[in-house]
């Protein structure tokens, strides 16, 4: 912000001017055996500040848990700066140690912290930093040109005033902010668990039921079968195996284009040719295989309805199903909390990286009911979510509405746009 548009007896300095920065370092010959409380930039947001603390020993901890961090110090993210990962440390713990990710911020004795950890917090200074960052895919910037940044300086009553109004008001936003988050946790629930009461229970409460044999199924309606997935499967493919370009001919799904149950085409990746047995066609049912676990057996439906040709990665797999299982029902049977849960476990390694392998994940019995039926719980999830989610947007639209208030409130307080705090 340029000084002329701040307050009478406002001005603005370096970062570098009101505060230090990476005083302190956890020293290479710590004691492994010494625990240390540990903050990754995945651990920190805007928003929120630090979010998650581990608890590790030094000999555990990754080579670039070093920045020590004390109570007033301020967290700012120098890699991937786009998370925009800043927190203001409250209270520090004795043993905090930040990643070397991080600038870790110490204002003087002549300048109120909180108003600066306030600063670092608004949308003029994180504009700057991100402007600043050098890379595309992994943009960071050094601490050096970080402290450059320009920040707005009140009279030291002023800060405090601040302060105090920020940490308040942004305390009660955060009280409804969370409000929101739980009733959104809660509609996932209720969404979660309408699918597996339909389908595994079917729609009619009065309907007779029977023991499948099957744990993860429990009781289900008489007249349904329950049956290996493989009984009920065309085939099974594995995704392409090369290195994908930006532009090209084939469309080429990864894990992010699995999106809630449905196949997303945006961001997508391409080769030039693949064999026309790992194209997609309208139908086909797409799960993640392998990679971190709480990934493995995400799955999603390609409904078609494009005009290029599109495959799917390597860890990819593809099920295509016979006329006695529609798409759209094993979608929604896939997608279970019981059932990834079960996929899970047969993905679980002796050694290495999870893997879900698809011969084994078809020896899972499902419910089968008779295609009608099938047809008709399908049409019954896709009206009730649909309702879910017009509920679902309405709460979330009112969430980030307070973020986005919250966002300018900061921003206008530190900046002196607030008549009555300048």
């Amino acid at each position: 912000m340029s000084e002329h548009a701040l307050p009478d007896g406002w001005s603005s300095k370096r970062l570098k001017y009101v505060a230090t920065y990476n005083d302190e370092v956890l020293p290479e010959g710590t004691d492994e055996d010494q625990e240390i409380d540990y903050v990754e930039i995945s651990g920190v947001s805007l928003a929120r500040g630090i979010e998650e603390v581990q608890r590790v020993t030094f000999g555990q901890a990754p080579s670039r848990a070093r920045r020590k961090v004390r109570t007033g110090d301020i967290l700012v993210s120098t890699v991937r700066t786009y998370l925009r990962a800043i927190a203001k440390v409250d209270e520090a713990s004795p043993d905090l140690i930040a990643s070397t990710g991080f600038c870790v911020v110490r204002p003087g004795d002549d300048v109120d912290n909180g108003f600066i950890g306030w600063a670092a917090k608004s949308e003029p200074f994180v504009t700057q930093v991100v402007a600043r960052s050098v890379g595309v895919s992994y943009p960071a910037i050094n601490a050096s040109e970080l402290v450059n940044i320009q920040v707005p300086l009140p009279p030291l009553e002023t800060q405090q005033r601040i302060a105090r109004f920020l940490d308040e008001k942004t305390a009660r936003i955060d009280g409804l902010v969370e409000k929101k988050r739980a009733l959104l946790e809660r509609l996932a629930e209720k969404r979660q668990a309408l699918i597996t009461r339909a389908v595994t229970k079917g729609l009619k409460p009065n309907a007779a039921m029977k023991p499948s044999g099957i744990d993860w199924l429990g009781d289900i309606p008489a007249h349904w079968e329950v049956l290996p997935l493989k009984r009920v499967l065309r085939s099974s493919t594995y995704g392409v195996s090369a290195s994908l370009e930006p532009t090209g001919v084939v469309a080429v799904l990864r894990m992010g284009n699995l999106v809630d149950g449905e196949v997303d085409l945006g961001d997508l990746r391409f080769l030039d040719e693949v064999d026309e047995n790992l194209l997609l066609e309208a139908g086909d049912v797409v799960f993640n295989r392998t990679n971190s676990l709480d990934l493995v057996g995400k799955a999603s439906i390609f409904r078609g309805g494009v005009d290029f040709p599109v495959s799917l990665a390597s860890y990819l797999v593809r099920f295509r199903f016979s006329d006695r299982y529609l798409p759209e029902y094993a979608n929604f049977v896939m997608g279970t909390e019981v059932l990834l849960a079960l996929a899970r476990t047969l993905a679980l390694p002796s050694i290495g990286q999870a893997n879900l392998n698809p011969s084994r994940y078809a020896q899972i019995e499902f419910p089968i009911p008779p295609i009608a039926e099938q047809a008709a719980i399908v049409d019954y999830l896709i009206e009730q979510a649909s309702r879910i989610e017009t509920v679902w947007d309405r709460i979330d639209r009112s969430r980030q509405q307070l973020a986005d208030y919250r966002a300018a409130l900061v921003t206008a307080a530190v900046t002196g746009q607030i008549v009555e705090l300048a």
